[in-house]
């Protein structure tokens, strides 16, 4: 049996924190290894114990999540991270997918939805409430047009296209016969073309080119 996907989970509602750790520790391949009630606390429990995805409320006493999430990702970029909110807040959204954030998730799922969302962000892919993504896929479709893909290369519309498919950078560089640092400069270039400051915004981008109906 693989190893279980370990979760810190921080929330500064203590009831509500206990209920999603419980709903996640009820499955074998979940372990939810530390609960934070502060931005602070969840920061310094992901660099001592490096779990393998962090879910953060936005709004906590202190540090919030969106700024949690940025100290996270630069301290530790190899930990998933998943915002669990209350907020239908675009701006929220955004700030939190340029912090770094993998996901952001509305409080009114299932526990079944909030188990198999987990595991999807735990295991590479980025995910987006579908109606809060709809929402930024149409904003994104008048400031960004779809010309702006004809200013990438072909190696970089390959990355690109990995990169939709929830692939990290080294996963990338191996299926490319590319080195990471290579790909990493690849996707700066990508960002700039596309007028995007995150890996998330841009395969979201990549997603909506693909959608049934879009404009090619």
């Amino acid at each position: 049996m693989s190893n279980p996907i370990r979760i810190l989970l921080a929330d500064d509602h203590p009831l509500f924190r206990e209920g999603v750790a419980h709903s996640l520790s009820v499955e074998p391949d979940f372990e939810v290894v530390a609960q934070a009630g502060s931005g602070e606390e969840a920061v310094e429990m992901a660099h001592r114990l490096h779990p393998d995805i962090v879910l953060l409320d936005v709004s906590m006493a202190g540090m919030g999540g969106i700024a949690a999430a940025g100290k996270i990702a630069a301290e530790a970029p190899v930990v998933r991270i998943m915002m669990l909110t209350v907020s239908e807040n675009r701006e929220n959204l955004m700030a939190a997918l340029k912090a770094g954030a993998h996901g952001y998730v509305l409080k009114g799922v299932s526990a079944s939805e909030l188990r198999s969302i987990t595991r999807r962000v735990a295991g590479g892919e980025a995910y987006v409430t579908p109606a809060l993504a709809a929402d930024m896929l149409t904003e994104f479709s008048n400031p960004h047009p779809i010309d702006s893909f004809s200013e990438l290369t072909a190696r970089e519309t390959t990355i690109l296209e990995l990169l939709s498919q929830g692939l990290t950078n080294r996963e990338i560089g191996e299926r490319t016969y590319l080195a990471e640092k290579t790909v990493k400069h690849y996707m700066t270039s990508i960002l700039q073309k596309l007028h995007v400051r995150s890996r998330t915004e841009a395969a979201l981008i990549a997603m909506q080119r693909h959608t049934p109906g879009a404009e090619q």
